[in-house]
């Protein structure tokens, strides 16, 4: 599938970190661009620089998601990139000295995270699979979800964030295969230790310990190396069904 010409794009977690270098990747190539996400002033003022549309959104609410769906197609049309990373990541051990893991944080992990992923994915797939196919493979649409490295090497303290993106990474086959006959892929990225808001924030040692983690770049990922896979995927046809890492060879240590 081609990017540009105008191609609708649907972005969640679009105002910060990955999902924003993807947006403004996605942008400089022609694509319309919509971004839904909980941080209102993020959100509008990304939108505004790339000339495309904003919807604050619980990722978590399916009623949510339906809504800011409805609004962004009122003014892009119906998306046939539809790209997932939205999430959070709690940390929390199993029992703590206060006792057993929190249910309520460990619900909202899985909630934004698998449950938010799963509720863009199928009504934005419910969206692609009405729309006319584009090419001679017959495609309707592709749909990237964001999984993570500690879906195979969680670590101490991630047990609610490895649960959740290990879900996402176990429902892009069997959501590929039942898209199929729609013409629309689904593909999930599991990215490493990237620089995101949420990292930058950290001390500086602590980010040096991180990159110096990393094989081969020894260094953290960059936002736009990740936007730069989301596009690859979307324009080779052959990607489907599969979780690709994108980590620099990094494997999780316990802690």
């Amino acid at each position: 599938m081609k990017i540009g010409e105008d191609t609708p794009a649907v972005i969640s977690g679009g105002a910060s970190g990955l999902g924003a270098a993807t947006a403004r990747h996605l942008a400089s190539q022609g694509a319309r661009v919509a971004l839904l996400d909980l941080d209102r002033d993020r959100g509008a003022a990304l939108a505004q620089e790339i000339g495309g549309v904003f919807a604050p959104c619980d990722m978590a609410d399916p009623e949510a998601v339906a809504s800011a769906l409805d609004t962004v197609r009122a003014r892009h049309g119906q998306e046939r990139i539809c790209i997932s990373c939205a999430g959070i990541v709690p940390a929390s051990k199993t029992v703590t000295r206060d006792g057993a893991h929190d249910p309520a944080v460990f619900q909202r992990a899985i909630g934004v995270n698998l449950l938010g992923t799963f509720f863009l994915a199928s009504q934005s797939a419910a969206g692609m699979a009405t729309a006319a196919p584009l090419g001679d493979d017959g495609a309707r649409g592709v749909i990237v979800t964001t999984s993570s490295i500690a879906a195979y090497e969680g670590q101490i303290g991630q047990v609610a964030y490895a649960a959740s993106k290990a879900g996402v990474a176990g429902m892009t086959l069997p959501m590929a295969r039942d898209l199929a006959r729609s013409g629309i892929r689904v593909v999930s990225i599991a990215p490493g230790v990237f620089l995101t808001p949420m990292v930058a924030g950290m001390p500086e040692a602590v980010q040096d310990g991180l990159a110096a983690s990393v094989p081969f770049p020894s260094r953290l990922g960059r936002p736009e190396e990740f936007a730069a896979l989301a596009a690859h995927i979307v324009t080779n046809t052959m990607l489907n069904g599969e979780v690709i890492r994108l980590d620099g060879a990094t494997r999780l240590q316990a802690k």
